[in-house]
């Protein structure tokens, strides 16, 4: 999967969508999900053109890195959900089923999410 400069996130980080913001830095934006699948579901995305996990983690500065993962935990406290705990979720790839070729993270909580995967 390629990077493709005109991907949803992509987008709303040039103000062409809207999203509901929850935090920003210099290096991240998290903002709701629109098709959210908890009480609590926000996505936090690199603002630099990273397709997934594999691409960031080689490509990405440490400054950038160490904000995205300051932010996941930043947005959990802020949702209210540290205590009760969450999940992360990161799609990779088309065996991993990600559907949106920019990197972002899936906070999940608020409620019980269920198994973490179902057996096959």
């Amino acid at each position: 999967m390629s990077y493709d400069p005109s991907n949803i996130f992509a987008r709303i980080l040039l103000g062409e969508l809207p999203c509901k913001k929850i935090a920003e830095d210099e290096h991240t934006l998290a903002f709701e999900d629109i098709n959210p699948q908890a009480p609590v579901h926000i996505l936090v995305i690199p603002k630099g053109s990273y397709v997934d996990w594999s691409d960031f983690t080689r490509n990405a500065s440490d400054v950038e890195q160490s904000a995205f993962t300051k932010m996941i935990g930043h947005v959990a406290n802020i949702a209210g959900i540290t205590d009760s705990g969450y999940r992360v979720i990161s799609n990779s790839g088309n065996d991993g089923h990600q559907e949106v070729p920019h990197l972002h993270m899936h906070v999940l909580g608020g409620a019980a999410i269920g198994p973490m995967v179902s057996k096959r």
